[in-house]
């Protein structure tokens, strides 16, 4: 976890540029998440207060502005290893925004949460991780709340791996990302 926390240490600053041409489809794959938020929300009736949020692997905290347009009086718990990408979530989202460092592997801020989001983030992990993540979310959650964990996901076949991963670079490059920025990523 230590390299993992290094590199991303060191792109806090300018991680949001190429994350946008990484991304396929970056509008439709985080625009998905508010509609699911929106769905789970309006299936439980909406409870008392504002919505409350937790953002796993929050990174610089993308996924929380985009959910944080359709739901502006939702409060967001942003929660990731790196301290600087944080710092770039508080300067994205202000000052109404927690932002809390910690390590998935070693459990996630306690709740009740409405929603648990996450971009991105726990494909890192082993599988172990990602089930005591699962686990933790599911626990975490408030009555009629609802996990939402935005991930790409390995092809079927080898051959259909080979297909997607051809598709992803070719979809960044289209978007203008540079050599110097896939061998960053």
């Amino acid at each position: 976890m230590a390299k993992a926390t290094s590199v991303f240490e060191k792109q806090a600053a300018t991680y949001r540029g190429p994350r946008e041409k990484l991304v396929p489809q970056m509008d439709r794959f985080y625009g998905m998440v508010p509609e699911a938020v929106r769905l789970a929300s309006a299936a439980a009736g909406s409870g008392e207060g504002p919505l409350r949020v937790l953002d796993l692997g929050a990174g610089t905290g993308m996924l929380s502005a985009v959910v944080s347009e359709s739901f502006p009086s939702a409060s967001f718990t942003l929660f990731d290893f790196s301290p600087r990408m944080l710092e770039q979530a508080r300067e994205l989202l202000g000052e109404g925004s927690v932002v809390v460092s910690g390590d998935m592997y070693e459990g996630i801020p306690a709740g009740p949460w409405d929603a648990v989001i996450s971009a991105l983030a726990i494909h890192h992990m082993t599988d172990e991780g990602k089930r005591s993540v699962y686990e933790s979310a599911f626990r975490e959650l408030g009555p009629g709340g609802v996990f939402v964990n935005a991930e790409h996901v390995l092809g079927e076949t080898p051959a259909l791996q080979e297909h997607y991963a051809r598709w992803h670079r070719w979809q960044a490059y289209e978007k203008g990302l540079t050599d110097a920025e896939w061998a960053d990523t």
